[in-house]
């Protein structure tokens, strides 16, 4: 049986720098041969980064695509890696875009994989099944293929596939068995949430099953806006046996030798009744494989890690990657003294390096001296660049020449605190953070242009009772840069004397509960009530819900870490009269 030493490289792409994506090809092949490996697979769009959006709609952005793929296979051999295989996706078209009025139905842009070999794009693949749920559009985007690229490399036949291909029954997959192939490569850009990781692997097994081949998925890693890729790559035999596991948002080259049935050795098997047709185009490499190097390879199984690890993992690279690829050299936050601010600031300082992250102290007159104290405790426990700007003068002046009361004049002392922020942002370059988390912008509990002032969000996706795991958890690794009083007394706002979120919302472990029913489970009234919610509490939850939708449009953009993420995960109309129950 021929041995195939075969490379996953698990990396990090930049959507739209097609010279960056495409020197990262050449450099982690050139790794790759290193390691002696034959085959080299990279994530999915690899040369223009996920998701495009609607760049795809360009002409020109999809000519630099098929431009670069051509570019890159030259190149890669001109490298002296034309006897390595590379698999990388990338963008291709066989007619106009969809909103072209010269559109043609059955083709358009592709979302598309190509191996190449010698100088050459030896063979191509277009994706089959296109995800049109959660934060997925590619319908709107992209053409489906209808037949499976099978590459016979090194006496081996190998399938070519791309993401959702996976996810879903029929298809490739199993026209993959049909062919009799030995080994699927599946690329993929799939966005992390909690859990994802424990979902992947069972449906890997499935697939490999279906297909009665080896899988080799991988995955892409990094942060792009609101979405964290977390890698997770892997490779599974026909049997289920996992061989080996990349971790989770970590960039690595998971190489590994397989040993696979030689072309032709593979009965072609029988599809289940339910496929759907799939043509097979096969292409066969003539050239002969660089050999073996000394062996054998074993890439080896990372260690699963605890849900608040790994969320914490997805938050410093979602910010680390929106910062970097955006170009902001720091960012600068307003530290209250609170859990959320200062889950944030820890958050940041992680992903960054205290250098980079400003925290400034906006103390009020109803500020208490234990919020002063444990802002300034967590600026010494981090090393961040720490200021105090009191807000007071400020407010007063406002008050002095409007006639303000309640809750007019706490909105104005958060608004203020908004405008130091933006005015320390607009002098000296940083990225304002915002710290409300998803329990808060659930119920609209927070001022528009005051504390929801900012460029990014690293809590948005982020229930309030998560924040404190988050917090406890982080304490318990090398250093503990949170305050324990921070974690431990109750959450206030601080915008009048006394006040404590309690006033005004339910306990956040109930409040969270019934958040997670109606917001990421799509639960109704009646649903809630018969999972064992007070009623009431029910009907002025969803109430809040409802009517901050306004004010969630304009929220700043976040990591995404759950099922339903609000932004392009939820898309409900701001003019809404439906309510639950009634």
């Amino acid at each position: 049986m021929p041995s195939l030493r075969v490379a996953l490289a698990q990396v990090n792409s930049t959507v739209g720098d097609i010279p960056g994506n495409a020197a990262a090809v050449r450099h982690w092949s050139r790794t790759a041969a290193g390691a002696g490996a034959q085959l080299v697979a990279f994530p999915e769009m690899m040369l223009t980064g996920y998701p495009i959006e609607d760049l795809v709609f360009r002409d020109s952005f999809v000519r630099a695509s098929q431009s670069a793929l051509r570019t890159l296979a030259t190149d890669l051999a001109a490298d002296g890696l034309g006897e390595i295989a590379v698999v990388v996706g990338y963008v291709d078209a066989d007619g106009p875009a969809p909103t072209s009025s010269a559109a043609v139905p059955g083709s358009g842009r592709r979302d598309a994989s190509a191996l190449l070999f010698g100088g050459e794009v030896v063979a191509t693949y277009f994706k089959h099944h296109l995800p049109n749920y959660g934060v997925f559009d590619e319908d709107r985007y992209f053409e489906p293929g209808d037949s499976l690229t099978v590459v016979r490399l090194g006496g081996v036949d190998v399938a070519l596939t791309v993401c959702e291909d996976l996810w879903q029954a029929g298809g490739p997959f199993a026209a993959a068995r049909r062919a009799g192939v030995g080994l699927v490569v599946n690329i993929n850009a799939s966005p992390y949430e909690l859990d994802k990781d424990d979902v992947r692997l069972p449906l890997v097994r499935r697939r490999a099953a279906e297909a009665g081949a080896t899988i080799a998925y991988v995955n892409t890693v990094g942060g792009q806006d609101e979405l964290v890729f977390d890698g997770d790559s892997m490779i599974v035999t026909a049997a289920g046996e996992l061989l080996t596991r990349a971790g989770q948002f970590t960039t690595e080259l998971l190489i590994h030798d397989l040993t696979l049935p030689a072309a032709d050795a593979v009965a072609n098997g029988p599809e289940p009744a339910a496929a759907e047709p799939m043509g097979i185009v096969r292409v066969t490499v003539d050239a002969p494989l660089r050999p073996l190097a000394d062996g054998p390879a074993v890439g080896g199984i990372a260690e699963r890690v605890t849900d608040e690890a790994e969320i914490w993992s997805a938050l410093t690279l979602g910010l680390h990657d929106y910062v970097q690829k955006n170009g902001f050299r720091s960012v600068v936050l307003g530290l209250s003294g609170g859990i959320d601010s200062a889950v944030v600031a820890a958050i940041a300082v992680d992903a960054l390096g205290p250098q980079r992250v400003v925290g400034v102290s906006m103390p009020s007159g109803y500020s208490s001296t234990h919020s002063r104290d444990d802002a300034a405790d967590l600026a010494k426990r981090t090393g961040l660049d720490y200021r105090s700007e009191p807000i007071q003068p400020m407010v007063d002046s406002f008050l002095a020449n409007l006639s303000l009361s309640g809750l007019a004049v706490e909105n104005l002392q958060a608004r203020v605190r908004g405008v130091i922020l933006m005015a320390l942002s607009n002098q000296e370059g940083h990225l304002v953070l915002t710290t409300g988390n998803k329990s808060e912008l659930a119920v609209g509990y927070s001022t528009l242009y005051g504390d929801s002032v900012g460029g990014f969000n690293p809590l948005k996706d982020v229930p309030k009772t998560m924040v404190w795991k988050l917090a406890r958890w982080r304490n318990t690794q090398a250093d503990s840069p949170i305050p324990e009083s921070s974690i431990t007394k109750p959450p206030s706002a601080e915008l009048r004397p006394g006040q404590v979120d309690s006033d005004s919302l339910p306990d956040y472990e109930v409040l969270d509960t019934i958040l997670a029913g109606y917001i990421d489970g799509d639960q109704g009234r009646d649903d809630l009530i018969a999972a064992g919610h007070d009623a009431a509490l029910v009907d002025r939850v969803l109430r809040m819900v409802d009517l901050a939708e306004y004010k969630r449009r304009q929220s700043a953009p976040g990591t995404k870490i759950s099922i339903k993420a609000f932004g392009r995960d939820r898309r409900l109309p701001i003019t809404n009269r439906f309510r639950e129950g009634v």
